[in-house]
């Protein structure tokens, strides 16, 4: 067998039991991405054609570097890996099980942030800081929240759990749980206190500024009356 031959076949080899450690170490971030994305085709394509999964990949490897205060090298991971996949992760964040990023171009992590288990983000969003303050400076998102493409949650604030963030909110106060969020600023409408479904199911959500609308809209009425 020709050194060229052996060579591919230690290639291949690596690239097998590359693939073999992700399905095994990343098999609930996997099947989050099937359960979460009706597109997703199966195990293998989440596995080998989702940058929301490789971005998480390398993000687990950059933060164990982080809490190794290699700083240099955990944030030279985080950049290739922003390189390629279009999502900014900053290996100081922490973050849950069972995540998963659903198209993910520009979404951005700050470094304090924290994630609870099973959220969704979507495209565009960013979890932020607002300003040059030291210490906790981003957001933490509770357990089984969803955010939608373009949302911003901005600062040291709270989102709770089984909330639902809506596309292009941006929210600077503290969203207590089984709540949701839309406009800009953010604004609060409770669902009944029920947990949200995470299938984001757009066309249900509450939008307040449209309920006011309405109830000018009655109030005009009723005067006209």
């Amino acid at each position: 067998m020709s050194l060229c031959l052996k060579i591919l076949f230690i290639i291949i080899g690596l690239v097998v039991l590359k693939i073999g450690l992700i399905a095994a170490f990343f098999y609930d971030e996997i099947k989050a991405a099937q359960k979460k994305d009706p597109a997703a085709k199966g195990f293998l394509a989440v596995l080998l054609l989702y940058q929301g999964l490789h971005a998480l990949v390398t993000y687990r490897i950059s933060h164990v570097f982080y809490k190794m205060h290699l700083f240099f090298i955990a944030r030279l991971i985080s950049q290739i890996s922003r390189f390629m996949t279009g999502i900014e992760i900053h290996p100081g964040a922490r973050i849950g099980k069972g995540f998963f990023i659903d198209h993910g171009m520009g979404v951005v992590i700050g470094e304090t942030s924290i994630i609870g288990d099973n959220v969704l983000l979507y495209q565009g969003v960013t979890l932020g800081g607002t300003g040059l303050e030291k210490g906790k400076r981003h957001p933490t998102i509770g357990n089984n929240v969803v955010i939608g493409g373009g949302a911003m949650i901005l600062g040291n604030i709270t989102v709770g759990d089984n909330s639902y963030i809506g596309a292009n909110a941006v929210v600077i106060k503290d969203v207590p749980p089984n709540s949701t969020v839309v406009g800009v600023p953010g604004r609060i409408t409770k669902q009944d206190g029920k947990k949200l479904d995470v299938t984001l199911d757009h066309i249900h959500v509450l939008d307040p500024i449209m309920q006011n609308i309405d109830e000018l809209k009655k109030r005009l009425d009723r005067l006209e009356k």
